[in-house]
């Protein structure tokens, strides 16, 4: 049963000349006095959350990013300070990516971050999908089986540390503590301080593929996944959500629901109508789909189509995907609130275990409709639902 709505929010600042016949992405370069706003501009959606009863805001972690996309990073640093301007609202690191850290020193960070605002940060980690960021941290990328495996071994070092209060671990690639002298004696183990203060972490990750070998790794952590968020695919993908239930299955848990320790990511924008709802929100849709297309986030593109997209001139006639195929397919939800309540309900049944979605605006939505949208949602939506 739905009961708690959360927001992904990946960092983008205000933009003119978006969708396919836009500025192409390559080409769009901010000065550093704009890129700055995306700091005001979480504040505000923030503060609009806080105030409707939102569960969770949930936002990237990115770098190197003139364009203007994902602009922010350092979550957790930016997650204390919304906690301090808002009373009630959750903040998920949705996510931060295991391998631009060490593992200890992302540890450590959020343990203070969970200290200072009394839980309200909830932990999420992610492998990366921006080769500009990844390698330039001097992790690998391009090679998805070391990624994978470094990502595996650093989230095993960070359970650890947060729940022993003494530890040690040898890996492929790490040694933790290195056997060095220390003030008299030889370092056998470590102790993370400060630990968080409440334990079990809670903690989320993304599902993309969802392969059997990530959703059991997931499962054996018990990390909690969120599908969606307006780069993976057809929203409420039925795979995943089942092959989710049967890793825990897998692991022993006795006849899980489909859609527990799950989440589900829709983009949405309410109108009277649909259609006037797309007209509206059509721009976004195809600058988020010239962001993440090319990144290989959405696999029905073509190589010709990942070309195309970047081609202002050619991407308009390119037969590349619509919002009404979204929306028609469930992805985007779009149109009058008694419209999106249906959907919702159609989910809510489909998946008795699922009792958190997101909702979210695609790359290129401007403050001003975000904070309108978020708003209108809480106010019409979100009290159909029991327990909102």
């Amino acid at each position: 049963m739905i009961t708690k709505f959360d927001s992904l929010f990946a960092g983008h600042v205000d933009m003119t000349d978006i969708g396919y016949g836009g500025t192409a992405v390559n080409d769009r370069l901010y000065d550093n006095d704009h890129l700055s706003t995306v700091f005001p501009k979480s504040e505000a959606i923030a503060k609009t959350m806080d105030e409707n009863g939102y569960d969770t805001m949930w936002m990237a972690e990115h770098h190197f990013q003139p364009e203007g996309y994902e602009c922010i990073p350092n979550l957790i640093m930016l997650n204390v300070h919304l906690a301090h301007v808002t009373k009630n609202l959750k903040f998920g690191c949705g996510f931060n990516i295991a391998p631009m850290w060490h593992p200890l020193r992302l540890a450590e960070d959020y343990a203070t971050a969970d200290i200072l605002t009394g839980g309200r940060v909830i932990f999420g980690v992610g492998r990366g999908y921006h080769t500009r960021e990844v390698e330039s941290f001097g992790s690998p990328l391009m090679d998805q089986d070391a990624n994978r495996e470094m990502f595996e071994e650093q989230v095993e070092i960070i359970f650890k540390a947060f729940n022993e209060e003494s530890w040690s671990h040898q890996g492929k690639y790490y040694t933790l503590p290195p056997e060095v002298p220390y003030r008299g004696y030889t370092l056998k183990d470590l102790t993370l301080v400060p630990r968080p203060s409440k334990l079990p972490v809670e903690c989320w990750q993304p599902i993309q593929g969802g392969t059997q070998r990530a959703l059991d790794f997931m499962v054996k952590h018990n990390i909690k996944g969120i599908i969606g968020g307006g780069v993976a695919e057809g929203g409420a993908m039925d795979s995943v959500i089942y092959g989710y239930r049967d890793a825990m299955i897998r692991a022993g848990h006795e006849d899980p629901e489909p859609g527990t320790n799950l989440s589900v990511g829709f983009h949405f924008h309410l109108a009277p109508t649909v259609e006037q709802a797309m007209d509206e929100a059509q721009a976004f849709f195809e600058e988020n789909l010239k962001m993440f297309g090319p990144l290989r986030l959405t696999r029905r593109l073509s190589d010709e189509q990942i070309r195309d997209i970047g081609d202002p001139s050619r991407a308009p006639t390119a037969g590349l995907p619509t919002i009404q195929g979204a929306v028609e397919g469930g992805a985007f939800l779009a149109g009058p609130p008694d419209r999106v309540i249906e959907q919702l309900k159609a989910v809510e049944k489909e998946y008795p275990g699922l009792d958190r979605v997101g909702v979210s605006h695609p790359m290129g939505t401007p403050q001003s409709v975000i904070t309108e949208q978020l708003e209108w949602f809480a106010k019409e939506v979100m009290p159909e639902f029991k327990g909102n």
